[in-house]
């Protein structure tokens, strides 16, 4: 009877192939891979980056007043539960604060509530929630200091699966509620249920570059947003300096610290809300979300600014957590804490993977900052040390697709594990190309004179594991003397790119290049991930 079932599982799967390679459309499948790897250089009649917009900008300035709500966004916070964050300042000192002396204003005078229901104007439900301030300190003559606004949570629970809802946040005691918003729940989890689209994108700050990329990821209009780090680059934008710097370094060589100019975040948060007012966007630590400041504290806008499922996933730490989407259980790593295997995030992460049914949640998809696969010169086996610590693990569990930034360009990977091609690995994705001010990046580590010393690329957490192949083609070499077998496909342009799960078996993943924007069915990258329980084994309860 077992036999029997397998066999017709299988016979199903070959004829969703068949069909799909008789479809037309021309697009392969990873069932095609390992492929010859392919590098398009980057196109000369385009400029490799572009300015930061100023703070005065019509999408980044303030346009709300004293306690009304502003920067409104949402995130999931389980399949029937969402979190609804907003900023406001209140009456007697108004919004943040950024000079020598500030001052940080009482979360208590502004109440955090949610009028929500599932007709629009018939708002018939009310949560509330908490608030709290940060300040950015430095303890140096010159530096400028900062305390935020009022930033609120409110988490809305018992919600159903698949439905719209609308929405007004603020304090009703003023009166100072926002407009009327809405939101869509996502399916719960099941083998059948996925969202329509999962938009990804990482590395955006707030260029010229940053509004192509979110006016194009708006038009391909996602259901949810994974943000893979390094989102409003605050610490290129120097208080003193006034403006964006590509290289801050270069452009500021003797800053005592790494200044980081705050407001850049509430600009930030005023550029994305007509997208995450609408859409969840689950983010993810990058190295730009560091700020060190006073007493060395780090990461306080970051940890204040947004909610994230870390108590419902038991993670207890912003820095990692997992959530579900209907069919796919997303795993968000951090790769600027602790990930060694005898540490919390190695632990966690191991009970976490141990939980997920695959007769539920078919689909395991992980992101962090830092790729461990990357051919560009820049960050080359930057963070090899987290690689070896957790690589072994996320194989035994048969992750499916890995999502990184970091890199300004884009990569996809073929089928890997430990640098040997393997069809039961992962396939590694690198979206770092949101646009921001660093300009993207077009030299290769195997390109002739490219390749970076072991001393370069020194990672901002964790030791230092670069390492020398030691078998393959590049044997005895640090870097490949050609386009590494395991990348499959390399290109260095902005975009951003969306993942359509069709069913428990495979995914269509399209990568969208900023240049595209205005050609209607122009694809920068675009495969179906084919999952293969049947030939792989896991340490998952159940596969699908």
């Amino acid at each position: 009877m077992v036999d029997f079932k397998l066999c017709l599982a299988l016979t199903i799967f070959l004829i969703i192939i068949a069909e799909l390679l008789a479809s037309g459309d021309g697009i392969p499948t990873t069932l095609e891979g390992p492929f010859q790897p392919v590098t398009h250089r980057f196109d000369s009649r385009f400029r490799r980056g572009s300015d930061d917009l100023p703070m005065d900008h019509t999408r980044l300035r303030r346009n709300v007043t004293s306690f009304f709500p502003e920067q409104i966004s949402l995130a999931i916070s389980s399949p029937t539960s969402m979190w609804v964050s907003w900023v406001t300042g209140n009456s007697l000192r108004g919004e943040s604060q950024i000079g020598s002396n500030v001052t940080p204003l009482d979360p208590s005078t502004v109440a955090s509530e949610v009028w929500y229901g599932k007709r629009s104007r018939k708002c018939f439900s009310i949560k509330t929630g908490f608030s709290t301030v940060y300040s950015q300190l430095y303890p140096f003559v010159g530096l400028l200091n900062y305390t935020s606004g009022i930033i609120h949570h409110v988490k809305l629970d018992g919600l159903e699966p698949g439905r719209k809802y609308y929405y007004r946040c603020g304090d009703s005691s003023l009166p100072a509620m926002s407009r009327e918003y809405f939101f869509e729940t996502l399916p719960l989890p099941g083998p059948k249920r996925y969202p329509h689209r999962i938009a990804v994108v990482g590395d955006l700050g707030l260029t010229r570059n940053t509004t192509t990329t979110i006016d194009h990821l708006i038009r391909n209009d996602p259901s949810m947003i994974l943000m893979v780090g390094d989102l409003s680059y605050a610490n290129q934008y120097r208080t003193t300096g006034g403006n964006g710097a590509p290289c801050f370094s270069c452009a500021f060589p003797d800053a005592p610290i790494r200044e980081t100019y705050q407001p850049r975040w509430d600009g930030w948060g005023r550029f994305m809300e007509p997208l995450i007012s609408r859409v969840p966007m689950m983010v993810i630590e990058g190295n730009h979300e560091i700020e060190p400041q006073v007493a060395g504290m780090t990461f306080e806008s970051y940890l204040t600014r947004f909610a994230v499922p870390s108590e419902e996933s038991g993670s207890h730490s912003n820095f990692y957590y997992s959530f579900d989407a209907g069919g796919v259980h997303f795993i968000m790593l951090g790769a600027y804490v602790d990930y060694n295997h005898t540490g919390a995030q190695y632990a966690w992460l191991k009970k976490d993977l141990d939980q997920v049914d695959r007769s539920v949640t078919p689909w395991l998809v992980a992101a962090w900052h830092p790729p461990w696969y990357n051919s560009y010169s820049s960050h080359y086996q930057e963070f090899e040390c987290m690689r070896q610590e957790m690589e072994a693990l996320l194989y035994d569990y048969s992750v499916d697709i890995v999502f990184s930034g970091h890199v300004h360009a884009y990569e996809r990977m073929n089928r890997v594990y430990n640098y040997t091609l393997d069809p039961c690995g992962p396939v590694y994705i690198t979206v770092g190309d949101g646009g921001n001010i660093e300009k993207v990046d077009v030299d290769h580590a195997d390109d002739p004179g490219k390749c970076p010393s072991a001393q370069d690329n020194i990672p901002e957490f964790g030791g230092l594991c670069h390492l020398n192949f030691s078998f393959g083609p590049a044997k005895g070499k640090f870097c490949w003397d050609q386009q590494p077998e395991w990348s499959a496909f390399r290109e260095s342009s902005f975009g951003h790119g969306i993942l359509e799960v069709v069913n428990s078996t495979y995914a269509l993943w399209t990568w969208h290049r900023n240049q595209d924007i205005y050609k209607e069915k122009s694809r920068g990258d675009q495969i179906y991930i084919v999952r293969q329980p049947h030939m792989c084994p896991t340490a998952s309860k159940m596969v699908a």
